[in-house]
């Protein structure tokens, strides 16, 4: 019976030790294919073709509350414009962004559910052409009710980005007023969300497909701009951009892609190159783009 039972523990042991085996084969398989996969798609975007292999896949997909889906089909004309699927999509992107970032409110201010939606939409609606929609070096909103008194140089702002604290700071009543004129060319909420995805992209470790994407046209626009004086001269005649635009890089980039959102008609059919760059440099190919 013992000899018995020593073999049973021994034929036990084995299938143990093969049933361990054949699982570690299997992870280091898994992380063989994911690297060679990221490998292949870096490769591939950089120096092939500009594009993603894909932009969504989700194991667990989830939902905002329908106080939140109300706030966004009737106060954000994007996703109103998106169709059933990418709506769906949209809302696992902003309430995963709710809960990853903080949202705090100044001078009394409480942040509601509204701000956080409305905020969070807009941050998605700038990455939704993107598989990596957060942008790290973002991690809270400090909200106050109108213009606020700058930590950075002590002036009054409408709105800034603070990359040392990783935050974007608005005023909401300026924030709004971006949204209630939808043709201006003036959207506060995108034009700081695109100051922090502008620091956040252009970090020498950042080697996401974002982040290719985005460098590869902004040096596309920039040598646009640089290479063709008459071009340039051409946009700032027009006063399509508002003169703020051509103060520095990052302005330029962030009130060409909140006029990019706000009147794509206009631009395309003013500037289709720089249009066109825009497009290619969100990923961008929704409804109205």
């Amino acid at each position: 019976m013992k000899f018995i039972y020593i073999l049973t523990e021994e034929k036990t042991d084995s299938f143990f030790i093969q049933v361990l085996t054949a699982v570690l084969v299997l992870m280091i398989l898994v992380i063989v294919f994911y690297q060679l996969f990221f490998f292949v798609e870096f490769v591939w975007v950089k120096y092939i073709s500009p594009k993603p292999f894909y932009r969504h896949f989700y194991f667990r997909k989830l939902k905002l509350s329908k106080d939140q889906v109300y706030i966004l089909n009737t106060q954000f004309s994007f996703y109103q414009k998106l169709n059933l699927k990418q709506k769906i999509y949209f809302d696992h992107r902003v309430s995963r962004f709710i809960k990853l970032h903080k949202f705090k409110g100044r001078s009394g201010l409480y942040v509601s559910d509204q701000q956080k939606v409305l905020i969070a939409a807009t941050a998605i609606m700038l990455t939704f052409g993107y598989r990596n929609y957060t942008i790290k070096s973002l991690e809270r909103f400090i909200i106050y009710l109108d213009v606020f008194k700058s930590k950075i140089n002590k002036a009054y702002h409408k709105g800034e980005f603070n990359p040392a604290y990783k935050a974007v700071v608005l005023s909401w009543k300026d924030f709004l007023e971006g949204y209630n004129i939808d043709n201006d060319n003036f959207n506060l909420g995108i034009h700081e969300m695109v100051h922090a995805m502008h620091f956040d992209f252009l970090k020498p470790n950042n080697d996401s497909i974002s982040a290719i994407l985005f460098e590869r046209y902004y040096k596309k626009i920039k040598q646009l701009l640089q290479n063709n004086p008459t071009y340039r001269q051409n946009l700032v005649s027009s006063k399509y951009l508002r003169n703020y635009a051509f103060t520095n890089n990052f302005e330029f980039i962030a009130v060409l892609i909140e006029s990019f959102f706000e009147t794509p008609q206009e631009l395309k059919n003013q500037f289709p190159e720089m249009y066109s760059y825009v497009k290619k440099m969100l990923n961008f190919n929704f409804k109205g783009y």
